[in-house]
């Protein structure tokens, strides 16, 4: 159930790493899921993985969001700024 799968996320961003493969895919549920944890972009969707304002977001939250970014996204360089900004 999506709303169920929100809450979680919210309370844990990784809880989408146990969502079922559609709601991965739900833009909402990955955004709330990487505002709380940034490496919850591990258990997203491959499209939302090289969505680059969302991995933006999750690397704001966790620099090692970056090593679930798509490939391109990787040698972004706002995005490894970011990430090294946030891990040091």
């Amino acid at each position: 159930d999506r709303e169920l799968v929100l809450e979680a996320v919210r309370q844990d961003g990784r809880a989408l790493l146990h969502a079922a493969g559609p709601l991965k895919g739900d833009r909402e549920l990955v955004v709330e899921a990487v505002r709380q944890d940034g490496s919850a972009l591990g258990g997203a969707a491959d499209p939302l993985k090289g969505a680059r304002e969302l991995v933006l977001e999750a690397v704001r939250q966790d620099g090692r969001a970056l090593l679930h970014a798509a490939g391109p996204l990787k040698g972004d360089r706002e995005l490894v700024v970011e990430a090294v900004r946030q891990d040091g």
